[in-house]
């Protein structure tokens, strides 16, 4: 057991310092030039990510992917982003967004996506939604050999520049007295890359980061979805968008992580070079405990997103602890940028210097894949259930 788990944790080792490389040297250079220009990712990037199989960790192998585990997934999503949250982020497209393929799918979909030639987008909010997943409102009714969709969707990130996209919307009303989550249904658009099909009409959200790629407000208007495209069982796609939220709240912690370890790194740097009063700011004991509080909250952080995704990897029901996974490493995320800001001084409020964008970015984990005040609902209703 002891040599097993020595030699998983030598191969983990080497796929951080693998990924850390990569994001250092082909990612940090990127960010810092498009980033503030709001530039999107380079298609040549993304080739070399997929070159590296970073968009297939969670496939199977025998569709083409490398077949590891959610540890292995925070891993390279924490030091993808630590350059570059946006980049942390796109290898969700091919990772995740699976639940209610068929075979069929699988084996047309799958080797594509592990090889970065097919990306999704992912429709489950709306704009008078947030987080409250059950109340999806977007509808679908069936037209003979084929799905009508109308309503809208909102927050969805990389909708232009995906193969396809899955939609979450409402085939039936909601049963009376609960069970709001009951009716939903989940589809796949196929669609062509960088465009909107007809029936589809989007619009920009004007975001203050996550930059990299754009962000849309969907409407749908007698969108047409054939038949086939309805991914498993009617009605009851709301229990693998959940399984799919856990899995987004572990990625978030890894991209949090990631972002406050950019705030933190640079802040030594900094640190070490700027003088004032004669000497480095970073033997100024101010400084100096600013930092050591930084890095203990980030490692703290980090073992609680492990544990959580280890418990996955196992099969284990983790909404709970990805819930506070996601919590605590996001709330340290935003408190850490910031103080990477104030150690920076002036300089941290300009576009000069990288730390802004880890602190923009950092805000936004508080937010997406539910709030900050969702994921306490979440540990504190499972904590007054076991307490009763």
């Amino acid at each position: 057991m002891a040599a097993g788990t020595d030699t998983r944790s030598a191969e983990r080792d080497e796929i951080r310092a693998l990924a850390r490389e990569f994001a250092l040297k082909e990612v940090l250079p990127v960010a810092n030039e498009l980033d503030p220009v709001e530039g999107d990712i380079p298609m040549a990037l993304r080739d070399k990510l997929a070159e590296l199989g970073f968009f297939g960790i969670l496939i199977p192998e025998e569709f083409g992917g490398l077949g590891l585990g959610y540890v292995e997934y925070v891993i390279v999503t924490e030091e993808l982003s630590r350059a570059w949250m946006s980049v942390g982020s796109i290898i969700r497209c091919a990772n995740s967004f699976t639940p209610g393929f068929s075979e069929e799918l699988k084996q047309r979909y799958l080797p594509k996506m592990a090889r970065g030639e097919l990306l999704g987008a992912f429709a489950l909010s709306e704009p008078g939604m947030g987080s409250d997943a059950a109340a999806v409102t977007c509808r679908a009714e069936r037209d003979g050999d084929e799905w009508v969709v109308n309503g809208a969707k909102m927050w969805c990130t990389f909708a232009d520049g995906a193969d396809y996209i899955v939609l979450m919307a409402r085939t039936a009303p909601a049963p009376e007295g609960g069970q709001r989550h009951l009716g939903i249904s989940a589809f796949l658009i196929e669609k062509e890359r960088g465009t909107f099909p007809p029936g589809i009409h989007s619009t920009p959200i004007r975001k203050i980061g996550y930059f990299g790629w754009k962000t849309w407000e969907l409407a749908f208007d007698d969108f047409r979805i054939p038949a086939a495209n309805l991914l498993g069982e009617e009605g009851r796609a709301f229990y693998s968008a959940m399984f799919s939220l856990d899995v987004g709240r572990l990625h978030t912690a890894a991209r949090a992580i990631g972002v406050a370890r950019g705030a933190l790194e640079d802040s030594l740097a900094y640190a070490r070079q700027r003088t004032q009063f004669g000497k480095p700011i970073s033997e100024f004991q101010a400084i100096r405990f600013k930092l050591a509080e930084m890095a203990a909250d980030i490692e703290a952080a980090r073992h609680l997103m492990l544990y959580a995704a280890d418990r996955l990897d196992q099969g284990h029901r983790c909404d709970t602890e990805a819930a506070m996974a996601k919590l605590v490493a996001s709330e340290m995320a935003e408190r850490v940028t910031s103080e990477g800001i104030q150690i920076h001084g002036g300089a941290g409020y300009t576009k000069d210097c990288a730390v802004e964008r880890y602190w923009r970015d950092a805000r936004l984990t508080r937010i997406f894949e539910g709030t900050s005040e969702i994921q306490k609902h979440i540990i504190s209703s499972r904590l007054l259930k076991e307490a009763s």
